[in-house]
C-alpha cells in the first residue's frame, strides 16, 4: 500500500499489489535487459547500472544469466557467467554466442540502414568539401583490373589539373591535415618516434576535424546516441589511439599506425601499401615524387566527393590500386573510416553518398590491442562502388 497525503488533509489510499500482474514492473528487469537508463523506473537493467549501484534485485538473474549478449555489452567480468560479453572475451575464447553480432565494437548495434542514413547525412554537412571552381583532375586512362599489375605508365598528364590551395589549405581542418602527413618514414621496419610538437599535431587533427566541425559532431552525436561512446573527450581519446597508436608492422618495430597506413601510405615488400589519401597524393604529385598511371574504376558521383581507384608509382615504388575518396575534406575522410572501422571492423561497410553507395573495406590489427583489448585500425579502403 503506498499512502499520499492530499492538499486538502485526505488520505489517498493506492493498492500497489496488482503491479506483478504487469511484466515490465518499476523494480524488475523483465522486458527491459539492455534498455538505457528510464528515470521513470526506480531501478536499472544495464550494464552500467551496476556502476552506480542502481540494479533492480533481479538484474544478474534475468539479464546476465542468460548465454546471450543482449543488455550485457561492456560488463565487467564475472567468473560466474557461463559466457562474457566484454572487450576481453575474444582473448580467452569464451564469449557468448551473439557476442560478435552484439557488441565487438559496438558493431551490432547499428544497422546497414542507421550508417546509411548517417553517411549521407555526414555528406550533407560537409561544407569544407572541394568544388569544380577550386579542384580539376584529368582521370585519362582507364584500365580493366586485368592490367593494373602492368606497372604502365598510360597517361602523360598528372592527375591533378588544378587545385586553388589558397581556399582549401587556409581552412583549419586542412592545415591540421597537412601538419600531421609529413610527420612518417614511409619505410616499415624503422620505428617512428614522435617530438612533442608532433604528438600534438596529432591531437590538433582529431579535435580539429572532430570537435570543431558539423561533420565531427553529428559523428559524435550518433555514436554517443547508440551508447557506443559516454562523453566527447572518450570519444577523441578513443580515435586517438584507434588511428595514431603505434604498432609493428616489420621486424618488431613500433613502425605503423592506421593514420599511417591509410593517410600517408608505407613501403611494404618492395610495394606500396595503405595510401588512400588525395590531398597526400595531390602533394606528392605536385612535388613531382609521384607519378600518376592510370585509374581502373571511377565512382557514379559528378561532383566532389568521387572515388578513384588510381595506379601510381611512388619515387621508385608501385600501387597496384590505390582507391581514395577525390574532394572531400579531411574532417569527412576521417568520419567516414572512423565509422566503418567503429561500426564495421573487419567488414564491408556499406555507406550511401549523394545518393550512390560506396563500400569501404575495414580490416583490424589482430597482432596487438590498446585499451580495453580494442584492436588498432589496420587498413581500410573505399572498394570498387
Amino acid at each position: 500500500m503506498i499512502i499520499l497525503q492530499a492538499e486538502q488533509g485526505c488520505q489517498c489510499v493506492y493498492d500497489t499489489s496488482l503491479s506483478g500482474l504487469f511484466p515490465d514492473t518499476l523494480d524488475s528487469c523483465q522486458g527491459r535487459c539492455g534498455y538505457g537508463t528510464d528515470s521513470n523506473y526506480s531501478c536499472q537493467c544495464n550494464p552500467a547500472c551496476e556502476r552506480y549501484n542502481d540494479c533492480c534485485s533481479d538484474y544478474a538473474a534475468i539479464c546476465k544469466a542468460s548465454t546471450s549478449c543482449k543488455g550485457r555489452c561492456g560488463e565487467s567480468y564475472n567468473s560466474q557467467n557461463e559466457c562474457h560479453c566484454n572487450s576481453l572475451c575474444p582473448q580467452y575464447n569464451n564469449c557468448c554466442s551473439d557476442y560478435n553480432e552484439l557488441c565487438y565494437n559496438a558493431g551490432g548495434a547499428v544497422t546497414d540502414a542507421e550508417i546509411k542514413s548517417i553517411s549521407e547525412r555526414l555528406y550533407s554537412l560537409d561544407s569544407n568539401k572541394a568544388s569544380a571552381s577550386v579542384l580539376v583532375i584529368d582521370p585519362q586512362a582507364l584500365v580493366a583490373s586485368s592490367q593494373t599489375s602492368s606497372e604502365t605508365d598510360r597517361s602523360s598528364k598528372p592527375l591533378f589539373s588544378f587545385l586553388n590551395e589558397n581556399v582549401l589549405f587556409s581552412k583549419p581542418t586542412y592545415a591540421a591535415l597537412l601538419s600531421v602527413l609529413d610527420n612518417y618514414n614511409r619505410m616499415t621496419g624503422q620505428a617512428e618516434n614522435f617530438s612533442s610538437q608532433q604528438l600534438a599535431e596529432q591531437d590538433k587533427f582529431v579535435r580539429e576535424t572532430m570537435s570543431n566541425t558539423q561533420v565531427g559532431r553529428e559523428l559524435f552525436a550518433f555514436l554517443y546516441n547508440k551508447g557506443i561512446y559516454k562523453s566527447e573527450e572518450d570519444f577523441i581519446q578513443d580515435l586517438k589511439m584507434m588511428w595514431f597508436g603505434l604498432y609493428s608492422r616489420n621486424n618488431n618495430q613500433l613502425d605503423s599506425s592506421g593514420f599511417e597506413h591509410i593517410f600517408a601510405g608505407e613501403i611494404k615488400g618492395g610495394k606500396v601499401s595503405g595510401f588512400h589519401n588525395w590531398i597526400r597524393f595531390y602533394l606528392l604529385e605536385k612535388s613531382g615524387k609521384l607519378n600518376y598511371y592510370s585509374h581502373s574504376f571511377n565512382g557514379p558521383w559528378t561532383t566532389f566527393p568521387d572515388v578513384l581507384g588510381m595506379q601510381f608509382m611512388w619515387d621508385g615504388y608501385y600501387k597496384q590500386v590505390g582507391s581514395a575518396v577525390i574532394g572531400c575534406s579531411p574532417e569527412f575522410d576521417f568520419a567516414i573510416y572512423s565509422l566503418c572501422y567503429i561500426t564495421r571492423p573487419g567488414k564491408q561497410c556499406h555507406l550511401s553518398v549523394g545518393g550512390s553507395t560506396l563500400i569501404i573495406q575495414t580490416y583490424t590489427w589482430d597482432n596487438s590491442f590498446y585499451g580495453d583489448g580494442k584492436k588498432f585500425i589496420g587498413s581500410a579502403y573505399p572498394a570498387t562502388p
